[in-house]
């Protein structure tokens, strides 16, 4: 290979490699660590969990009700989500059924911890002091939160 193609030729050969290569690890790394959910990522989530297993005119017509959303567009999201690691699809059937990944308890501790971690630098205490004086709680809320520290008081002694 002549010397000006060289140098030109292998500096981009380079940078494809290297943008590959980022990327691999990065998608490598998904299936060990959930993905942080977008906003309407998550109304999809809320719909599976609540419907289970659904066909993308299920998700897109019970989105529909608190926001028009189009069918391909709830498609388009559905398969991202698949991608990401959020959401299975059953490919035996068809129409195509999608389910979320991970239970609503596991993606809520998931998005918790991320939320702790972020912007309380890990402490519970300022997180859940800044919930109960953000939102008005009510009796039965306070009451629950008292029997939870009461026995978490218990199992630390």
């Amino acid at each position: 290979m002549p010397a000006q193609l060289r140098t030109r030729y292998l500096p981009h050969v380079t940078k494809i490699f290297v943008d590959k290569d980022e990327g691999h690890r990065q998608y490598s790394s998904m299936a060990i660590m959930p993905i942080r959910p977008t906003e309407a990522e998550l109304a999809i989530l809320q719909v599976l969990w609540e419907a289970g297993p659904s066909t993308v005119r299920e998700i897109q017509g019970l989105l529909c009700r608190t926001k028009p959303t189009g069918y391909t567009t709830a498609l388009k999201l559905l398969q991202i989500m698949h991608e990401k690691g959020l959401a299975d699809r059953d490919e035996t059937v068809r129409p195509q059924l999608y389910r979320a990944r991970y239970s609503r308890e596991q993606t809520q501790r998931y998005l918790l911890g991320d939320l702790l971690n972020r912007a309380y630098l890990g402490s519970v205490k300022a997180l859940v002091l800044h919930a109960l004086s953000n939102t008005p709680s009510s009796r039965e809320e306070l009451d629950a939160i008292e029997k939870l520290l009461d026995r978490h008081e218990g199992e630390a002694k």
